[in-house]
């Protein structure tokens, strides 16, 4: 039984997937929702949201993920970074997953990857859980009603949590898998239900794909001035670095919270949705997206809330620290109708600092910006990856390395090609710690790199008086209006200023000893560049 609006060249039948009980074709939100309640997938919230537990997976599992090795890729895969899988082992994954699939139901999403019409990827969704259907349709761009007559998938994504690998059958690590393969134009994803992997998968095929048409493909925010496209800023960061909260500023557009390439004809966001953490979300500081937790459709994932009320406990993370929302950009008031934006007037990369080191901003030159984004610094956030339970320093190239096929001086000489001919101004912020390490300093008030932020992209910041940072070399404001002087000389904010010392030149080791690894691979300014 097929319901729902499709290509009747295209049903899953022409791609080798048959006798499935019933196969839903681009259900709008209530008929997912309302097959997700009868399927006794999650619980209806407050104002339609639903609410949703993933079990095991609470977040992205980056080790079982892995990349077919052809002839076709053997060159250009950075295969340091993605675990290679034989062809031969997906096939019988694939047959494995199929025959798994028989005699169940499953609902598709056909949608796009990119809001630019030239650069977008038509991508088909297929998932066990209608949950993951309502999901991925808010995290992709919606074709409207007629273009799915005639919507013929590139590359297709079939999600299955129920099946379980086999590692010693499928090449895999465990019974949780996230296979990649070019050449047949499919991922497969089995034994998680965490529904990030869904997005993360599309992200990465535009990671690989793009750049060969010039196209820089980032994992970051982005939002432009009101009725200005030309004043456009990207926001580098991993998870929990600020990515969402501060691109959703209420003084500007917002273009997207997290994915985007830069063309030659400007910015797009990747998504037609935003995927937000809701620990300790507040109400007073991020109301927009306080607001989109009690939305009809928004997906409330992992979660606690009262049983009777249902009302969400934003500060509970028994079940993990990842707890999360999904909704589609249109609930963010100030959010773009097209999703484009011009070519970054600022470049921010946002870095979450654990040592307490690093100020809350500063202004880097072409040079120092390859170098912090190929370095990628931060730390990783509690429970945006298994098995981390608190903040963790590490590097992580382009800010996305787990999402990067290829090598990173392949994105960052992208980026460094795009910054020079289009003379973007870039800066560092920190939305890690000050006043001392994690456990004994405190996080940055968001007030201050809100107001940090405004003064750096309305110009204002550009034109006070900077200090060169001894450690890193990069240059800092010694003052901001709004913002203490002292929380710009994060040296004044510990109490012992000898500890700091000792601190930030392990940092600087850090960062020196990492760095190593790109040496052969740079230009000599951006080698002048790199610190120690």
């Amino acid at each position: 039984m097929n319901q729902g609006r499709v290509n009747p060249a295209q049903t899953l039948e022409t791609q080798g997937i048959s006798e499935l009980a019933e196969v839903h074709y681009n259900y709008r939100e209530p008929a997912l929702i309302e097959a997700a309640l009868k399927r006794g997938e999650g619980t209806l919230g407050k104002g339609g949201a639903f609410l949703v537990t993933t079990g095991t997976h609470t977040g992205r599992s980056p080790k079982d993920k892995f990349v077919v090795r052809s002839p076709s890729v053997e060159d250009s895969i950075w295969w340091d970074n993605n675990a290679p899988m034989e062809a031969a082992s997906f096939d019988l994954l694939e047959a494995d997953m199929k025959a798994h699939m028989k005699g169940g139901k499953f609902f598709v999403q056909d949608l796009f990857g990119g809001a630019d019409p030239a650069h977008r990827l038509d991508v088909r969704v297929v998932t066990e859980l209608a949950w993951h259907g309502l999901f991925i349709r808010h995290l992709l761009r919606r074709p409207e009603l007629k273009e799915l007559d005639s919507f013929t998938p590139e590359y297709t994504i079939i999600n299955c949590p129920s099946f379980k690998a086999d590692p010693a059958r499928h090449g895999c690590r465990s019974e949780t898998v996230i296979a990649m393969n070019f050449d047949k134009k499919l991922i497969l994803i089995g034994g998680t239900a965490y529904a990030g992997e869904n997005k993360k998968s599309v992200f990465s095929l535009l990671n690989y794909l793009l750049p060969e048409k010039g196209i820089m493909p980032m994992h970051c925010s982005a939002n432009h001035a009101p009725g200005n496209p030309a004043d456009t800023a990207v926001f580098f960061g991993l998870s929990g670095t600020g990515k969402t909260t501060l691109s959703a500023e209420p003084g500007r557009t917002l273009i997207g919270d997290d994915e985007h390439g830069w063309s030659d004809r400007g910015s797009f966001n990747f998504e037609g949705g935003c995927y937000a953490k809701t620990i300790n979300l507040s109400p007073t500081a991020e109301p927009e997206i306080y607001a989109t937790t009690s939305k009809f459709g928004t997906v409330i994932e992992n979660m606690i809330f009262d049983p009777e009320t249902k009302d969400l406990d934003f500060d509970d993370d028994s079940l993990t620290a990842n707890m999360r929302c999904a909704y589609p950009l249109h609930y963010i008031s100030n959010a773009s109708d097209t999703a484009l934006g011009g070519h970054p007037k600022n470049v921010i990369m946002l870095t979450c600092d654990a040592f307490g080191v690093l100020p809350p901003i500063a202004r880097l030159t072409p040079a120092q910006a390859m170098y912090h984004f190929l370095s990628g610094f931060t730390s990783k956030v509690a429970g945006t990856e298994r098995g981390v339970t608190e903040p963790e320093p590490t590097f992580s190239t382009c800010f996305g390395a787990p999402f990067m096929p290829r090598r990173p001086e392949v994105y960052g000489k992208l980026l460094q090609e795009k910054i020079a001919k289009h003379g973007s101004t870039c800066w560092l912020v920190n939305t890690g710690w000050t006043g001392g390490a994690y456990g004994t300093g405190s996080r940055m008030p968001i007030r201050a790199t809100r107001a940090l932020l405004n003064a750096a992209l309305d110009g204002s910041l550009d034109k006070g008086t900077f200090r060169k940072d001894a450690n890193f070399g990069f240059e800092v404001p010694v003052s901001a209006e709004g913002v203490a002087d002292v929380i710009l000389d994060p040296r004044r904010t510990w109490d012992n200023p000898e500890a700091y010392d000792r601190q930030a030149a392990k940092l600087v080791t850090m960062f020196s000893e990492n760095f190593e690894q790109y040496i052969p691979h740079i230009d000599a300014d951006v080698k002048a560049a790199a610190i120690g």
